[in-house]
């Protein structure tokens, strides 16, 4: 009689490979629900952000036309613009002490389910590059170059070829035209019209390889030198220029041609012929009222150029400044802060006062 070991078959790994198989399909299947899952919640982020960037452009779009409000409630009795008034950013002036704009802010004004922060700059307060470049007023640039303390070799160079940047005559003795920048590694064309973008004057010959005069200061990550040069002397041997300011913070192209005095600051206020520094800190006190202090309800702005006489200037130089200053600004720029939740954006726009009343929207974009 034979074992019942004996009669006993080997058992196959059937159920074993069938359990490997339905955890394999069960792996599968929960990689595929994890990547679906994700794709729907990148798609809803995605389309969650493309709406918050549609309500915040009409958000920034709204700042735009709360600042058109706000620059057509010119104070009554009040035919300057200073930095006390409201859109400026000041406490308000007494004209407007109870006026509509008393009580507005413009900071974090509530906009729908938003707030929009404004910041309204007149470019009256700067000198137009455009018309810098005119004979008659050819010497604004070179004056900026000088106050910037660049070096004297490089002053012609720089304004000539602002000059031939902007002008269809020429060339200029010291400037360029297409036949030099057509001779770059990345070869391009000169201008030949009126600046739209201060930044134009990056591509300009003089500027190209000197950035730092448009930017300002030093665009080197080197130690300053001990000590600078300036007012044309340039700098020592080695040293890096350091410049106290950029072009980019005294032109802009936009503007009626004119410097409000009620706005320029120090820097400004000495490219008007026969200011100094010293006629320049003069016109700012005698503007700031009795508290020393810019965009105060004490502000004594001047009512028109004529009356810088009251800070000393007189003759030729008075009459030179009435024709290059004003004490109204009718462009601006506008830069409005909207955010939504956790979104923010920053949008820009150049506007237009041609009346009292009336604003005209000249661009609008955002960075």
């Amino acid at each position: 009689m034979k074992s019942p070991l004996m009669k006993a078959t080997p058992r196959h790994n059937s159920d074993g490979m069938a359990l490997i198989m339905v955890m394999c399909a069960i792996f599968v299947l929960s990689a595929l629900a994890a990547g679906f899952a994700l794709s729907m919640k990148v798609e809803t982020k995605l389309a969650q952000n493309a709406n918050s960037e549609q309500q915040l452009l009409w958000l920034g779009r709204s700042g735009v036309e709360f600042a058109c409000y706000i620059l057509s409630q010119h104070p009554p009795g009040e035919p300057w613009d200073s930095l006390n008034q409201k859109w400026a950013g000041g406490s308000g002036s007494l004209a407007e002490s109870n006026g509509v704009l008393s009580s507005i802010s413009l900071d974090n004004y509530p906009v729908g389910d938003g707030t929009v922060s404004i910041k309204i700059i007149d470019l009256e307060r700067k000198v137009n590059i455009n018309t810098a470049v005119n004979s008659a007023n050819s010497q604004l640039i070179q004056q900026a170059l000088i106050l910037m303390g660049v070096d004297a070799s490089e002053i012609n160079v720089v304004s000539d070829s602002i000059k031939d940047w902007i002008r269809t005559d020429g060339p200029q003795p010291a400037g360029a035209k297409s036949d030099y920048y057509q001779g770059l590694a990345v070869p391009y064309y000169a201008k030949e019209a009126p600046i739209d973008d201060l930044s134009e004057l990056l591509l300009v010959k003089g500027i190209l390889d000197h950035p730092e005069i448009y930017w300002g200061g030093s665009v080197t990550n080197h130690e300053p030198a001990q000590f600078q040069h300036k007012l044309g002397f340039g700098t020592a041997p080695g040293q890096i220029p350091d410049y106290p300011f950029g072009l980019k913070d005294i032109f802009t192209p936009f503007s009626t041609g004119k410097i409000n005095i009620n706005t320029a600051d120090a820097n400004v206020l000495q490219m008007i012929p026969g200011v100094d520094a010293a006629m320049a800190d003069a016109i700012i006190k005698q503007r700031a009222g009795p508290d020393g202090a810019d965009g105060t309800e004490d502000d004594m702005p001047f009512r028109g150029p004529g009356d810088l006489a009251r800070t000393g200037l007189s003759g030729p130089a008075l009459q030179q400044a009435s024709q290059l200053c004003t004490t109204s600004s009718s462009t601006f720029e506008v830069h409005v802060t909207a955010q939504l939740g956790d979104y923010k954006r920053e949008f820009v726009a150049i506007l237009a006062r041609t009346s009292g009343t009336v604003i005209q929207v000249l661009s609008f974009y955002w960075k």
